[in-house]
């Protein structure tokens, strides 16, 4: 059973880093997108919007199919055709052509981010201790990677399907490989009857109340993390007078430090509890955007980036884990149900920035994620465990029935 466990775990962190490496080779090479499809900066915005949208219908959508089929089954085949909408985006000809591509990857994205953490958030309850931070650990890996490729691919004015192509070629029949081992936890693990916990997280109003403030924290995270990947550049450049050069080093490091921030929370989770990790984030993030907001040159603005990274990236993961936490009978419901938070923060983010910095101030703009990131200590509350105990001293054990390892392809 150890062995099943183990398997799974390895899998599905395959599935979170090659997520991470397909969005990242998307996101960072939008003006490239942009070039080779004649896309006007007045239309780029829809094109962009369009992709979180569709990905909040994906994950409704899958709320509704995990009452039907395991979330292994639609991680199974939801990664492949984001990779191969990757592909589309690269090989296209026409707006046409882009714009399927992305209603594509974007139904795929939401119904992929919702089964992975779901399948994550039910193999952390069958380990009995926290390991949800180390699959998001994984995910910044691969984005890293995936940057770096998409470096490497404008670096040598490579044609974007030549980079993608590469990247797709190894990582989707890793992917299906791997997902033979994915394992479905038991959704009715917990206090109650399953069927009463599913009718609680089948859509009720009782259940979106008990599950708004996480759904808080999350759009507050994202909000966060949008800021650094869309405004990072700009601000260190325009506002605090780097070169170009060095304008392109907050991301990578604020994603540095998100990987590290990841790769050590689990430790801390078992050591000091969720609540603590969470509030410790918060303070820390809501640090960075202070220092960011008041620095006087670049080099203090790089500090603040490297607070947010280290701030923000236990924030996310910590979510899914309370979901699964809170409603152990409908954890695949109430994660569903909160992943689309994740899309709401990301629309919301960068304009909201954009907006204040012109109309106001970009350093004052800093301060609104700021406040927003505070706010989670207001409900940090919902972070504490309940029927389960994730911490040295207070793990309880295994589950006895892990659930059931995925079939073969």
């Amino acid at each position: 059973m150890t062995d099943v466990l183990r398997r799974g775990r390895a899998s599905l962190a395959l599935s979170f880093f090659a997520q991470g490496a397909v969005f990242a080779l998307l996101v960072t090479r939008i003006p490239a997108i942009q070039d080779r499809y004649g896309v006007s900066d007045a239309l780029l915005p829809a094109f962009l919007a369009a992709v979180p949208i569709l990905a909040g219908v994906g994950s409704v959508t899958t709320e509704q199919l995990v009452k039907r089929v395991h979330p292994s089954l639609l991680l199974r085949w939801s990664q492949p055709v984001v990779m191969l909408a990757l592909l589309g985006v690269g090989a296209g000809d026409s707006k046409v052509e882009l714009g399927v591509s992305l209603v594509a990857f974007g139904l795929a994205v939401g119904a992929l981010d919702a089964s992975m953490n779901m399948l994550g958030v039910s193999l952390q309850r069958a380990y009995g201790r926290s390991i949800m931070l180390s699959f998001h650990a994984v995910y910044s890996l691969g984005g890293i990677v995936g940057a770096s490729l998409a470096w490497v691919g404008a670096h040598w004015h490579l044609a974007l399907w030549v980079s993608y192509l590469p990247v797709v070629a190894v990582l989707l029949p890793a992917a299906l490989v791997g997902s033979r081992w994915y394992v479905d936890g038991d959704s009715g693990d917990g206090g109650g009857s399953s069927e009463e916990a599913g009718e609680k997280g089948a859509g009720g109003g009782l259940v979106f109340k008990l599950l708004l403030p996480l759904c808080l924290v999350m759009t507050f995270a994202y909000i966060g993390d949008s800021t650094v990947s869309n405004w990072s550049a700009k601000y260190l450049q325009d506002v605090l007078g780097s070169s170009e050069q060095l304008a392109t080093v907050p991301y990578n490091v604020y994603m540095v430090t998100t990987l590290l921030g990841r790769a050590l929370g689990d430790f801390g989770v078992r050591r000091l509890g969720a609540v603590v990790v969470v509030r410790v984030g918060a303070l820390v993030a809501a640090g960075g955007f202070a220092v960011v907001a008041v620095a006087p040159g670049p080099w203090v603005g790089m500090l603040g980036f490297t607070l947010l990274g280290l701030g923000l990236c236990v924030l996310v993961p910590q979510t899914f884990a309370a979901a699964g936490r809170m409603f152990p009978g409908a954890s695949d419901a109430a994660i569903a149900r909160l992943n689309v938070f994740n899309y709401v923060g990301f629309l919301i983010g960068s304009p909201l920035v954009g907006a204040l910095g012109d109309a106001w101030s970009y350093r004052g703009a800093m301060l609104v994620p700021m406040v927003l990131v505070l706010v989670t200590l207001v409900y940090a509350k919902s972070f504490a465990p309940q029927q389960d105990r994730y911490g040295g001293g207070h793990e309880r054990p295994r589950t006895a029935d892990v659930g059931r390892g995925s079939n073969g392809l």
